[in-house]
């Protein structure tokens, strides 16, 4: 079995900063490249930012210079430093890990972690 369990979202008005935690546990290998994805009611789920296990990052044109995503490959975790919201970047946030195990390599996703940008 794989866990991926995210954290850290809430209500912030705009301007303000949140920071969400994800976590993989269970029986594998390796974690390959995280990932923070975001979908908002009636629009598909779309990536925010990504991390290789090297530490290689990407974002989406529309979080550059306001997100920040980062990992801890010893303890099985990436964040994501959120700067400067607003009322557009409210979404379910939701962590995925791409996980090298025994019984096979894949993606697996977090329940999702709901951040509110509003006054």
């Amino acid at each position: 079995q794989v866990q991926v369990v995210e954290s850290g979202g809430g209500l912030v008005q705009p301007g303000g900063s949140l920071r969400l935690s994800c976590a993989a546990s269970g029986n594998f290998f390796r974690i390959n490249d995280m990932g923070w994805y975001r979908q908002a009611p009636g629009l598909q789920r779309d990536l925010v930012a990504s991390i290789t296990s090297g530490g290689i990052t990407n974002y989406a044109d529309s979080v550059k210079g306001r997100f920040t995503i980062s990992r801890d490959n010893a303890k099985n975790m990436v964040y994501l430093q959120m700067n400067s919201l607003k009322p557009e970047d409210t979404a379910v946030y939701y962590c995925n890990a791409v996980i090298v195990a025994q019984t096979g390599n894949g993606g697996y996703w977090g329940q999702g972690t709901q951040v509110t940008v509003s006054s």
